[in-house]
């Protein structure tokens, strides 16, 4: 998805002068209904278009004459609809008051040069920040979710929203609310995580401050963004008790108790039909069983998804059709040249007018509750009132410690003074990772900062590089060492491309391509083919580099073929799979060599790189060795790569970091590995072969800090797991709150209970639970009663226990969760002390969907279970439920 600023309100420009008399939606004393009522009965059809169609950008300087001239008419020339294209340029390093100008000359734009002044809302992403220059960058959402911390999460929300506001941002298409089920998933980083109740405190906690704050939250993706084998927005066919039970309550939560204003659709189908045009969904669920009032958006492009990926819709038009009409409300686009296929349902009948009228409402609505109607502009005073920024590093640095999850300690943490010397290894030390949807960032603390910091003059600390998340034996090719032909100057490959399978005839297509390193996932080579049965041919030369030999190769899709001076050397022209060729040729410094690639594709979803690696490879590892020998202990930083459309097949640590861990770890000193990324790691290879493993996800731009803090023990590791971590890939789909199996749930060669579980974490010193009471063993049905117990530090330091409340049901009417949470509290407890903890249990814990899915809290015993994890279960009370 595209960041950016977004122009929600677009409208048809003309020179009508306004009358004497103020008209009633600019009367601020008038009641909001009747506003809106008011400014919809002068609406053209265009006009309430415009309101319904977003797309990010600025209008650049100079333009404004060009948009006043007709853009919105659609009578413009093709330099004008170039003019309008420039609506993509923006800058996220903007710093805030740079910002700031630009969001008023876009409003004083629309509001002074409009013929009815409607404002526009600006608008970007903020999962843990503001993706723009000078915001604060927090902790990624799955480590603010790890914190299990309601209230940090709200002074956090506060925090960006703060940032928001003195920019003039007033709406965020945040916070991701989507059940992590699979960690695979790309995405799983922007979540909260496995559970819906975690996930549900979580996103209200966050949604709530930025509404308070008047700015529009948007909770997305609606509904269930990943499917099968955990690849992002794969078909679902969820019947309606599991979108009831699992999926839909953090989306309920966020309108209900966060007032969430605004809810973002899928790119996925379900059942069948596509998210944004799915009317069970959008009109009788959200907008009928739920009230909601508020307005729907599309994910970027995903309205024409119908059109071009689900092949649901012949074309276009239709598909903007079947949404507005399904409940959709608001398309949000990448180019104003959009519009043009967006509109012909709006004015030749092809949508009902009263759903336009009811679309366009649902956003004035929103307009004048923000006030913008009247208060259109950021002021001196907006900045002054929200312009405080002085405590968030602090606060960004509390989150990133309460986030880290200690998840193996064998006695190395926290790091000792007896240790004088610090080996620090791998890519993630130095980098600062953010993880995705993340602005720049404000002077990134890196964990190698923070631990040199933190260690002082007095320790010695050593850094070396050893391995990264992205390092593989291949590379692209780059353009600078690939030229049209012998003894060329110009960078590039001839490239052709036939509209056939078999590169016959003449050539649909011909360009230079700067080298071959192609996705054509969503797309294809060119528009003048379609996305399936066409081929390409690549022709020119590869001139090796003066140092070193390499061996090349192809990365891709079956039904390719490499010639090398005229030799074919890999031949997958019969499409069958995936394939990674590196032949046995080799370039010789400095030479160059003539090369022919050639490609077929029948069904599309393509992908083809001309490739090659370094012989022999080079030995990145001995000096890392070297350091870590000379050390007293070693801490290891390692990683993943994951994001948007980024799932991963296997879970665990490229090759070269579970390579690098094992060779420090067979010199038998202490290790600790530090882990960076967003989701679950499998750890097989390594594990047990280190006594120190420490989860910081992906921790902000205070990171560096905030790591070395628990490492040397300044900071108790108090997060623990909102998703289980497998073993391995084969027990997935898990998560801990799946229902009852018709036998079990072991495979014959693997357990089948996660490595760590959901809730999971360790501390540096430890917790007793004791004191259970409930104060009535039976209740009636609508009654409620109170479990307390007691917990205590009898370790000898501080230190933070997050103390989980489970419920199974013993018998029920239908299947339930095997376990399911239903309540946690964190909290801070010196050594020696002890706190009392209690939960009221009434019809919110107890209550569930009966076999006709209406919602109650059944007669029958409940087992209420109080642990440190969703396995880790110390205390058990049995509750009766009576009829009343």
């Amino acid at each position: 998805m595209i960041r950016a600023m977004m122009i929600l309100a677009m409208t048809v420009l003309c020179g009508a002068a306004f009358s004497q008399k103020l008209p009633v939606y600019k009367d601020s004393t008038q009641p909001i209904e009747r506003r809106v009522s008011d400014l919809l009965s002068r609406m053209s059809p265009e006009e309430k278009f415009f309101q319904l169609f977003m797309i990010p950008g600025e209008i650049p300087a100079g333009e404004e004459e060009r948009y006043r001239s007709g853009l919105f008419g659609f009578q413009v020339s093709a330099a004008q609809r170039k003019g309008a294209a420039q609506l993509l340029d923006y800058n996220v390093k903007d710093d805030a008051a740079t910002l700031r100008a630009k969001i008023n000359g876009l409003q004083h734009f629309f509001v002074e040069k409009s013929r009815l002044g409607i404002p526009m809302i600006a608008f970007d992403e903020a999962l843990h920040g503001v993706v723009r220059g000078g915001a604060t960058m927090y902790p990624a959402s799955i480590a603010l979710a790890a914190t299990w911390d309601t209230a940090l999460m709200r002074r956090v929300a506060q925090s960006i929203a703060g940032e928001a506001r003195q920019r003039g941002i007033r709406q965020v298409l945040s916070p991701v609310i989507n059940i992590a089920n699979d960690p695979r998933w790309g995405r799983v980083e922007e979540t909260y995580g496995e559970d819906p109740l975690l996930t549900s405190a979580m996103a209200v906690a966050f949604v709530n401050p930025f509404e308070r704050s008047g700015i529009v939250t948007t909770p997305k993706h609606f509904i269930a963004n990943v499917g099968d084998g955990g690849r992002d927005s794969y078909p679902i066919y969820y019947n309606e008790r599991l979108l009831d039970e699992v999926y839909f309550p953090p989306f309920i939560a966020c309108f209900q108790q966060g007032g969430s204003r605004s809810v973002m659709t899928a790119y996925n189908a379900i059942d069948g039909t596509p998210a944004s045009q799915n009317k069970w969904l959008l009109t009788k669920k959200l907008k009928g069983d739920w009230g909601f009032t508020g307005f729907v958006i599309s994910d970027a492009n995903a309205v024409g998804g119908a059109n071009v990926l689900h092949f649901t819709s012949p074309d276009v038009p239709t598909s903007e059709q079947q949404a507005v009409n399904a409940g959709m409300d608001v398309a949000f686009q990448t180019s104003m040249d959009h519009a043009k296929l967006f509109i012909p349902p709006f004015l030749d009948g092809g949508i009902d007018k009263a759903r336009i009228d009811d679309a366009v409402s649902r956003v004035l609505r929103a307009k004048f509750e923000l006030g913008l109607f009247d208060h259109p502009y950021v002021t001196d005073a907006d900045v002054r009132v929200w312009g405080d920024t002085s405590g968030n590093r602090a606060l960004a640095r509390q989150a990133a410690r309460e986030s880290m999850v200690l998840l193996k300690n064998a006695g190395v943490l926290p790091l000792s003074s007896k240790y004088r010397s610090i080996a620090v290894i791998g890519e993630d030390a130095v980098t600062a990772r953010l993880g995705g949807y993340s602005g720049p960032g404000n002077h990134k603390v890196s964990i190698l900062e923070g631990i040199k910091e933190r260690a002082g003059a007095g320790v010695k600390v050593t850094y070396t590089r050893g391995a990264g998340p992205m390092d593989r034996k291949w590379t692209v090719v780059p353009g600078e060492n690939l030229f049209t032909g012998p003894g060329s100057s110009t960078h590039g490959l001839n490239a052709e491309y036939f509209a056939n399978l078999t590169l016959s005839g003449a050539p649909a297509v011909k360009r230079v391509d700067a080298n071959i390193n192609f996705q054509w996932t969503l797309g294809m080579p060119d528009s003048s083919l379609g996305h399936d049965f066409y081929s390409a041919r690549w022709t020119g030369v590869v001139r090796a580099p003066k140092e070193g030999i390499y061996v090349l190769g192809l990365d891709g899709d079956d039904g390719y073929r490499l010639w090398v001076d005229d030799s074919l050397v890999a031949d997958h022209w019969v499409k069958q799979s995936y394939h990674t060729e590196l032949i046995n040729t080799e370039l010789r410094p400095g030479q160059e060599y003539a090369i022919r690639v050639e490609f077929n594709e029948p069904v599309g979803n393509a992908q083809l790189k001309l490739v090659w690696w370094k012989y022999p490879e080079p030995m990145v590892m001995e000096s890392t060795i070297e350091a870590a020998m000379e050390a007293d202990v070693i801490v290891a930083v390692v990683g993943i790569h994951e994001g948007e459309f980024q799932d991963r097949a296997s879970l665990a640590l490229p090759e070269k970091e579970e390579a690098l861990i094992k060779l420090v770890a067979a010199l038998h000193k202490p290790v600790v590995v530090v882990l960076v990324g967003g989701s679950a790691i499998t750890m097989n290879n390594w594990l047990d072969k280190v006594p120190g493993v420490l989860d910081v996800w992906y921790p902000g731009e205070e990171g560096g800090h905030a790591v070395a803090d628990v490492l040397f023990g300044d900071a108790d590791p108090g997060g623990r797991l909102p998703i289980s971590f497998p073993i391995s890939e084969a027990q997935l789909p898990w998560v801990y709150n799946h229902t009852p199996t018709g036998r079990g749930d072991d495979y014959y060669n693997l357990s089948g209970l996660p490595l760590f579980p959901f809730g999971y974490g360790m501390s540096y010193t430890h917790f007793t639970y004791s004191g259970l009471t409930l104060d009535k063993s039976s209740m009636g049905v609508g009654d409620s009663a109170v479990l307390r117990c007691r917990v205590t530090n009898d370790g000898d330091r501080d230190g933070d226990e997050v103390v989980q409340l489970y419920l199974r049901e013993t018998v029920a009417s239908v299947a339930r969760p095997v376990i399911a949470l239903k309540g946690w509290k964190r909290v801070h407890l010196r050594k020696g002390e002890s706190m009392e903890v209690s939960w009221v249990i009434g019809p919110g814990v107890l209550a569930s969907l009966d076999k006709d899915l209406r919602r109650g809290v059944e007669t029958g015993e409940y087992q209420l279970l109080i642990g440190a994890s969703s396995r880790d279960l110390r205390l058990k009370a049995l509750l009766r439920v009576i009829p009343k």
